[in-house]
């Protein structure tokens, strides 16, 4: 309440008895006279004295003249107010917004069941002045010139409140110098704030705002546009935005201000319609203009046009709402003659596209016509006996909001619809009679009426009408509403209590609305994020994130703020076994060679980046570390000279544009050296750069986040003769997020963190992983006065999210079918807007609930945010909780567990989570943040050891590994990993390896000892099969595996599986199993390279061409050894071998993706 209320106290009706109808009902009203406008603060309620009557609810209705009322909601939603509980008490409700009103009314909803409606009510309030202006939207307006002589300020602000019938006209028009203008428009209900240049009728015009809706509703509307420099703020009445606009234009340099009619100064007529209605209140920089305009001030010159009125002349135009589908009006209707002539007229607007309009009887027996909106258009059905006799239809698009008008008429066997004045249609019937019917409204019949003609078959009808006419005459409402004409149930009558749930839109990152009479949508399509009011984003935050989820190399778009402000960037994420990279390029990554120019000095380069800058700035601030690189070749073309010189050449790095650099790589910023001055190693001591010795090239990365990335490069030796250089600035690269990584581990019950209240009042998301070997515990809890916000694990396989915002608590749980507290990572993903909730526990469907249509919605929290447990020190966590963020901002709780008794910084143990990403025998290794695969073991490379490993052999290309000879323990024993003599005594190997070939018969491979045992696979002749042969003893001959499987030598990729335990054999092509169970064979050598028998070596003679990938003997990788370790393994490359992406099952021709790396001809170091 406000101070002024003792001021103006209240008034106080029937102090010891009380207001109490004969019928207690819900069409009931009290009405208060207030006498003059006053600005309400509040209402009191008391039940009637000495009695069983009381209200338990009931509804608020303001209006200036006794017509027209308007709803007062709170939070722009809840339109009841809470009521008594007994007659004595009093509640008084502190109105949210003060309003502006003469008359008050009092709707009843609900009283006690065990009596009447009684009623005893105070209304406070404080006295309210005001200044009106009335103007008749033709060519009537004032405009304004401020004397020299006025005060000007740092800030200007102009504000006015208004009031219309016309969704259009010019409200205010401010001309400054140069042709430059704002104007607030009105169009189609909507307020627009345009800024104009030019001198002519048609300027050249820039929308910078649309705000409001449905302000043709003939209720006050307060509009402040202010502006600071070159920040302008508007505000329509709860609702503001804020956008700069240029530099030289400024409000407190105008030549004319102008409302209504808008008065160029240059004498042309704008081509925009004027504003008819009222105005009020109209202040610039707190001066009062109307009234300086009713007093003739001097401190301005006012040029009055038109018929211009000192008050506010307000027409009457009765609306009727109708909110519900049992909602009707029921119009007695008596026509001169049968079948002459009738005609129904009336103006709706609805967001609804379908519903039953108007129908009434017609013919005989049992004829209705059906004017109905379907698909928002208007049609027209004459229907008898289930018989469709007619069809029309008009207009388009007619669920906008708007009034729009439908006249139905019929005359001389023409039956006529139009629409808005504009859409026609027509058709000639022969007769239609009507002589003593009702018109019906809307969907509903009177209680004792359940004939056919009211089951409504085309859909309920929410929205307002007015202007109903009959035979060409108004019906007359008000009659109506005191039921001295036609009939009528649950309707608001003398208001259009339509609202516009997409003004504000609450579709947030550029989702679109749309809406019906009774709920919104978003639709989130191309906008990079979903939900119900498209608040989430559908991205990952990092490259590191990709990564965990089992995503290899390539483009993705990251968002770095999750559900923030910034927009997702697209990034290149390069995965490799040790680090995830975030790569950001920009529009030069190239060696780009220095062109000297006749007359310049300076050479400035700039670069544009495929993000924008907060995005740079927010990514480069996420990762661990960030480089880029920057080089520069150089002959004669110097950057620094000395070091306590002005340097030749600088760059530009950090936000923004940049702040000058004159450091280079490998140096500290500041230093204004490279990494030769720094380490003391430049080519000429007397410099601390290379290319100021005029002659050597540097490269260097550089490091420093604070300084990236580079901007631009200035580079001032370049014109001299002889000089020569070249550039290159490669694109921005990042790895590591703090975020993502960003962990405690609370080991009691009765530990927790606590951070700042969370503010979400309209939505909130919050995401987290957690991993926990207890059975329940508090994630997290914020509690306000009444409302709450609360995760919590309820039970091994359950998590529960629950609310409160003033409806009662609201929970919505997921219930996993394995336990949660299995001590590996489980993510959790919750949001709450004002449309619904919803909650995700890793990847199982997400589990919704929708919140009440016209609840409460806001979030009011003012307590401390504690995660890990609760303020009662209850029920708390024990476990691990990781990259806590809420509505995009990620919590710090390492900084605050490391002052926090009971919770421990970071937590360890990721492979039991993230371990099965490593594939083809990798190894899951563990690290603080994080883990990678180990592929050292595995055929196969990549960030998840993913990555097949193959060649293209030609005709003359072998590979060789050499194994460790057992009585020669000194030979290259230096240079050999342990791994591949660790078990020399084999009783067992597996053997596997991809192949793709068109040669038959062909030798793959060959494995030797130095006792003449060996191993070799062989495609037969004739592309007949595959042979294994197996020589365990060097006296015997070798045992010989034969595949029934033909045509290997096909071109397709095979895979080919041996496995052997002592005398026993498994070989595999594909799936095909070419020996099943025990193949008996001699015991087992040891393997040592030797000559091979004279058959074998004869195919060996004709060479194997085709594709070999994926080659492993036990942990032993020749092929990938050779190709990615070739300078220190003990391989012998003979012949070319060419890196392929031939072993990939997506290869269908072994020499489509072949590289431009050969190796031949050489033997190669040890691994």
């Amino acid at each position: 309440m406000t101070s002024c209320s003792k001021m103006f106290n209240f008034y106080l009706l029937y102090p010891s008895g009380g207001w109490s109808p004969l019928v207690s009902d819900r069409y009931q009203w009290l009405q208060v006279d207030l006498g003059e406008r006053i600005q309400i603060t509040a209402i009191a309620t008391q039940g009637r004295y000495g009695s069983s009557d009381w209200l338990t609810s009931y509804l608020l209705m303001f209006s200036d003249t006794g017509h027209n009322w308007k709803q007062y909601r709170q939070e722009d939603s809840i339109g009841f107010f809470p009521g008594n509980s007994n007659a004595d008490s009093v509640v008084q409700y502190n109105l949210q917004q003060p309003e502006v009103a003469r008359f008050l009314r009092l709707i009843p909803l609900d009283w006690n069941p065990n009596g009447r409606i009684g009623l005893r009510l105070e209304t406070y309030g404080c006295p309210y002045t005001s200044d009106v202006v009335s103007l008749d939207g033709r060519s009537s307006g004032l405009a304004y010139r401020l004397s020299p002589g006025v005060k000007q300020t740092s800030k200007d602000v102009v504000s006015l409140k208004f009031k219309t019938l016309r969704n259009h006209g010019t409200l205010l028009h401010v001309e400054g110098h140069d042709g430059l203008s704002l104007s607030l428009e009105l169009e189609r209900g909507k307020l627009l704030l345009l800024l104009k240049q030019g001198r002519t009728s048609s300027p050249e015009t820039h929308r910078l705002a649309s705000l409001g809706s449905l302000l043709d509703n003939q209720q006050w509307h307060h509009v402040i546009l202010e502006q600071r420099n070159t920040q302008l703020n508007l505000t329509v009445d709860k609702h503001a935005e804020r956008f700069q606009i240029p530099a030289e234009f400024s409000l407190w340099d105008i030549k004319q201000l102008s409302v209504g009619a808008a008065q160029s100064l240059n004498s042309q007529k704008s081509a925009v319609r004027d504003f008819h209605g009222c105005l009020e209140n109209l202040q610039f920089n707190g001066l009062n203009l109307i009234e300086m305009a009713k007093h003739k001030d001097r401190k301005v010159t006012v040029k009055v046009s038109g018929n211009v009125t000192f008050s506010c002349l307000e027409s009457i135009s009765i609306a009727i709402t109708f909110p519900g589908p049992m909602s009707f009006l029921q119009l007695p209707w008596i026509t001169s003659t049968p079948s002459e002539a009738f005609s129904v007229g009336f103006k709706f607007r609805t967001w609804n596209k379908a519903g039953l309009l108007v129908y009434f009887n017609v013919l005989h027996r049992g004829g209705v016509l059906w004017l109905y909106l379907s698909d928002a258009r208007v049609r027209l059905e004459i229907i008898k006996e289930d018989r469709t006799l007619l069809e029309l239809r008009a207009g388009s698009v007619l669920n906008d909001g708007q009034w729009h008008s439908v006249d139905l008429t019929f005359k001389h066997g023409l039956l006529t619809i139009m629409v808005d004045n504009e859409s026609v249609a027509h058709k000639f019937i022969k007769q239609i009679v009507c002589s003593m019917c009702f018109c019906y409204l809307l969907q509903g019949c009177p209680a004792e009426d359940d004939g056919p003609e009211c089951r409504n078959p085309f859909g309920v009808f929410q929205g307002c009408m007015r202007h109903i006419t009959l035979e060409r005459q108004p019906v007359d409402l008000i009659m109506v509403q005191q039921r001295l004409l036609g009939n009528y149930s649950q309707l608001q009558i003398d208001m259009c209590g339509m609202i516009d749930r997409c003004s504000p839109s609450h579709c947030e990152h550029g989702g679109r609305c749309t809406q019906s009479w009774s709920s919104f949508h978003c639709n989130c399509s191309g906008s990079g994020y979903n939900g119900a009011t498209c608040h989430s984003s559908v991205y990952e935050q990092s490259c590191e994130a990709y990564k965990h989820n089992g995503n290899t190399s390539g483009h993705f778009y990251i968002d770095v703020d999750g559900s923030g402000p910034i927009q997702p960037q697209q990034v290149y994420c390069n995965m490799t076994e040790e680090r995830t990279w975030m790569v950001i390029q920009h529009n030069n990554t190239g060696l780009t060679r220095v062109q000297p120019s006749h007359g310049v000095s300076q050479l400035s380069v700039h670069f544009d980046y495929a993000s924008q800058e907060e995005q740079l700035l927010a990514a480069i601030s996420q990762s661990e570390h960030c480089e880029q690189e920057l080089s520069y070749q150089c002959r004669m073309s110097r950057l620094l000279n000395a070091l306590e010189g002005s340097p030749f050449s600088w760059w530009l790095g950090g936000p923004g544009q940049g702040r000058v650099q004159t450091y280079w790589g490998g140096a500290q910023p500041g230093s204004q050296q490279c990494a030769c001055g720094l380490q003391g190693d430049c080519v000429d001591p007397e410099h601390y750069c290379n290319c100021d010795a005029d002659r050597d090239e540097w490269y260097c990365p550089l490091t420093h986040k604070e300084s990236l990335p580079v901007r631009s490069l200035v580079l001032g030796d370049v014109h001299r003769p002889g000089s020569e250089a070249a550039y290159r600035v490669g694109p921005l690269r990042c790895h590591g997020d703090k975020n993502f990584w960003n962990a405690a581990f609370f080991d009691k019950e009765t530990s927790y963190l606590h951070f700042p209240t969370f503010h979400a009042e309209l939505s909130a998301d919050i995401s987290f992983l957690f991993k926990t070997t207890a059975s329940s515990g508090v994630f997290l809890e914020n509690l306000g006065i009444r409302d709450f916000i609360r995760i919590e694990l309820s039970s091994s396989t359950q998590v529960l999210f629950s609310f409160d915002v003033g409806n009662g608590p609201l929970e919505v749980h997921v219930e996993s079918s394995i336990p949660l507290n299995d001590d590996r990572w489980h993510q959790i993903r919750a949001e709450r807007n004002i449309k619904e909730a919803s909650l995700r526990l890793d990847d199982l469907p997400v589990v919704t609930r929708e919140a009440p249509l016209d609840g409460h919605f806001h979030l009011q929290l003012n307590s401390q945010l504690f995660i890990g447990g609760t303020a009662s020190r209850q029920k708390g966590f024990q476990g691990c909780i990781r990259s806590l963020q809420l509505n995009g901002v990620t919590l710090d709780l390492e900084e605050r567990a490391k002052i926090t008794p009971g919770v421990q910084p970071g937590c360890p143990g990721h492979c039991s989570s993230y371990g099965s990403f490593c594939q083809n025998q990798g190894r899951c290794v563990e690290r603080t943040n994080g883990f990678h695969c180990d592929c050292s073991l595995s055929a196969y490379t990549g960030v998840f050891c993913q990555t097949v490993v193959s060649a293209v052999f030609k005709s003359e290309t072998s590979v060789s590994y050499t194994f460790k000879d057992p009585h020669r323990g000194g030979r290259n024993s230096s240079a050999l990993p342990s791994s591949i003599y660790s078990d020399l005594t084999l009783r067992e190997e597996n053997v596997s390896l991809s192949f793709r070939t068109s040669q038959s018969p062909a030798l793959l491979l060959y494995i030797s000892s130095y006792y003449r045992e060996y191993l070799a696979l062989l495609i037969n002749k004739h592309s007949e099969g595959m042979q294994v042969r197996y020589r365990l003893d060097s006296s015997r001959e070798a045992d010989v595996l034969r595949s029934s499987v033909s045509g290997l030598a096909n071109g397709q990729l095979h895979t080919l599986t041996i496995r052997r335990l002592s005398d026993s054999v498994s070989v595999q092509v594909k799936f095909n199993t070419l020996c099943k169970g025990h193949c008996f064979i001699a015991s087992v050598t040891q393997l040592e390279s030797e000559d091979m028998d004279a058959d074998l070596a004869w195919l060996a003679s004709l060479s194997f061409t085709g594709c070999l990938s994926a080659v492993c003997f036990n942990t032993i990788s020749p092929l990938k050894a050779a190709l990615l370790h070739p300078d220190n393994s003990p391989v012998i490359i003979s012949g070319p071998l060419v890196k392929s992406n031939c072993g990939s099952a997506a290869s269908a021709n072994p020499h489509a993706a072949e590289n431009s790396r050969t190796l031949s001809g050489r033997g190669w170091r040890s691994h």
